[in-house]
């Protein structure tokens, strides 16, 4: 089958993909999506267990830019709730504020171990040099060598897979700041109400019925007759820095024309599918970035509530999963109003146990340790299940961003071909910056093409 679908063809359909498909959308461009699974979402999605929703991920929304806020309100409606819950760190039988406040570490830390981070907070500034150089630089230079290993080190060696001083000092994000001197005296003077503007991840918006609900009305905004499934991309294939078409894995065949590709697929994948293939050095170095995966293990429980967190972060190093989080902290409509749901989060890679292991073994295990620690009782325990998905983060490890810039400027020669997303950009991003990331490809086709966006 051969077909001209218009000027924009996008490949995946997770947010990024459907963010396109909507400001195109909303800019009268013609477009195509294409979704190798038999549904939308990627990995932003919510499941449904009997009476219980839960999300593939600890998922929220922060006002991070008003004007996308203001795209997801039109999108939501009622639906998106304004939420006020708190993350919690639990280190030995505690929980401590995340993102980390110094006066909350003094109350959780006890005087000798709180005066002993900073020491080392003063330490860290005065002796750590080239804090850019790798992650554990930059923790150990910024927050001190107690902070740093107590909350910071295992838990990203954990969550990457790699140790500290392997990783990126860019895996801090936007996270891990206010730690410092001045934040413990604006604390010390104005007490409750500094410690609260510091932790900004109390307050977010969540969707009513789970954060899947984002991507559900991202393609019903887009139209059912845009939304092709079931549409492995095998082949791409290009002449004289265009792209000409889009070769499915059952054979059929999308042609570009004069249109554009926005391509949401893993950069890796995308380069591997080029033909004629892609300079052998561009292949090898495109086989260097890697991607997380994730395990997350599920219990249904037969309690009104575990805690009133949004999110807990594990740094433990004896425990595989980094973050719980109760769905219903997001959402009442989550889960009963007297049962509760737990998810833990394992990331790791295909070979490892977590990913291989059956369901009845993962959960065994998990559940084992969430008795032992006292969390959960086994009679409370209604049911479990394992839910796995694939490239749930890049790593960043030490010298991605030399091996991102050769690819993206390798992309950047096909005149008629833009990326978006976590895996297509090889970025640590989010709702706000798949959002955006879209809005800007579809404004900038718009420029070029002479689109009406206003249309």
């Amino acid at each position: 089958m051969r077909t001209d679908r218009g000027p924009i063809i996008v490949l995946g359909g997770g947010v990024a993909g459907l963010a396109v498909g909507y400001y195109a959308r909303r800019a009268g461009i013609p477009f195509s999506l294409f979704e190798k699974s038999g549904r939308i979402g990627g990995n932003c999605i919510t499941l449904r267990h009997g009476d219980f929703l839960f999300d593939s991920g600890a998922h929220r929304i922060h006002d991070s830019n008003p004007q996308i806020t203001r795209d997801l309100q039109d999108l939501l409606g009622e639906n998106l709730l304004r939420v006020e819950a708190p993350s919690r760190i639990f280190h030995q039988g505690k929980f401590i504020d995340f993102p980390l406040s110094p006066l909350n570490l003094l109350a959780k830390l006890g005087f000798t171990q709180s005066l002993r981070a900073v020491q080392d907070l003063l330490i860290g500034r005065l002796t750590i040099r080239d804090r850019e150089a790798d992650f554990e630089r930059f923790a150990v230079g910024t927050y001190g060598r107690t902070v740093a290993e107590k909350f910071l080190l295992g838990y990203s060696e954990k969550l990457w897979g790699l140790r500290a001083a392997e990783l990126s000092p860019s895996i801090a994000g936007k996270r891990l700041k206010g730690l410092d001197i001045r934040t413990f005296v604006r604390e010390a003077v104005f007490g409750k109400q500094a410690k609260t503007e510091h932790l900004e991840g109390m307050r977010f918006s969540y969707p009513r019925g789970g954060f899947g609900e984002i991507p559900q009305r991202l393609a019903d905004f887009c139209g059912p007759e845009h939304i092709f499934l079931n549409s492995e991309v095998a082949q791409v294939t290009h002449d004289r820095g265009r792209l000409l078409a889009v070769v499915m894995s059952d054979g059929r065949t999308v042609e570009v024309g004069r249109g554009r590709v926005v391509s949401t697929l893993p950069i890796d994948s995308l380069i591997a599918g080029l033909e004629p293939g892609a300079p052998e050095r561009i292949l090898r170095t495109a086989a260097a970035l890697r991607f997380r995966h994730m395990a997350l293990a599920v219990f249904f429980i037969d309690r009104p509530s575990f805690t009133k967190n949004a999110t807990i972060y594990i740094p433990d190093p004896d425990l595989p999963f980094t973050r719980i989080y109760e769905p219903k902290n997001r959402s009442a409509a989550m889960a009963p109003a007297d049962r509760t749901c737990l998810v833990f989060e394992i990331p790791c890679q295909k070979t490892d146990a977590w990913w291989t292991l059956d369901e009845k073994d993962l959960l065994d295990r998990i559940r084992t340790q969430a008795i032992r620690k006292k969390w959960l009782k086994d009679e409370e325990i209604l049911d479990g299940l394992v839910y796995r998905f694939e490239c749930a983060y890049p790593i960043l490890e030490n010298g991605y961003e030399r091996i991102l810039s050769v690819l993206l400027e390798y992309l950047g020669t096909f005149r008629n071909l833009h990326a978006s997303g976590r895996n297509g950009l090889f970025a640590y991003s989010w709702l706000h910056d798949m959002m955006l990331s879209g809005r800007d490809i579809v404004r900038n086709i718009v420029a070029a093409e002479g689109v009406d966006e206003n249309e």
